[in-house]
């Protein structure tokens, strides 16, 4: 259950370099803008081992950094079925991943973890797409996406702890 005063967000995708350090930093950023940084406790992580403990992706961090989000102090890690029960909001960037925490999740709360496209559902996609293998333009993309959601999921939670 979300408690009346703090909840808990943490966004999720594989390698936890590109989307979900990206949705940190912006929702972290939202957050205060929004004044509701004390009550959002807010983390990322990846459903794969391969970069734990490394910073964001460079190509990530600098599409960030121009829009005005820091993202050099993020380091990667893998998500544990501990998360999936303390946080209130357990975000996944695609099908792929979060069929990965739904196995990974205790059966009582298989049905917890969701996409973070939900919160944009105007942008008429349900998944971020994964922009690792791409140029540019992919880590832009990524960052418009992450944007919309953020403010869509400001706006689920603010009512929740005010």
């Amino acid at each position: 259950m979300i408690n009346k005063n703090k909840i808990s967000v943490i966004f999720i995708c594989m390698g936890n370099i590109c989307r979900s350090p990206t949705a940190e930093a912006v929702f972290r950023q939202q957050l205060g803008r929004a004044g509701l940084q004390d009550w959002v406790t807010v983390d990322s992580a990846g459903t794969h081992a391969y970069h734990i403990g490394n910073p964001p992706d460079p190509r990530s961090t600098a599409t960030a950094a121009e829009r005005g989000y820091r993202m050099d102090v993020l380091r990667a890690r893998q998500v544990t079925p501990a998360d999936i029960e303390q946080f209130d909001f357990v975000l996944a960037m695609d099908e792929a991943n979060l069929a990965i925490l739904q196995q990974l999740a205790p059966a009582h709360l298989r049905d917890k973890p969701q996409l973070f496209m939900q919160f944009a559902p105007d942008y008429g996609v349900t998944e971020v797409p994964d922009p690792y293998f791409g140029g540019a333009l992919g880590f832009e993309q990524v960052l418009d996406m992450v944007e919309e959601a953020c403010t869509g999921l400001i706006t689920a939670i603010e009512p929740k702890v005010r």
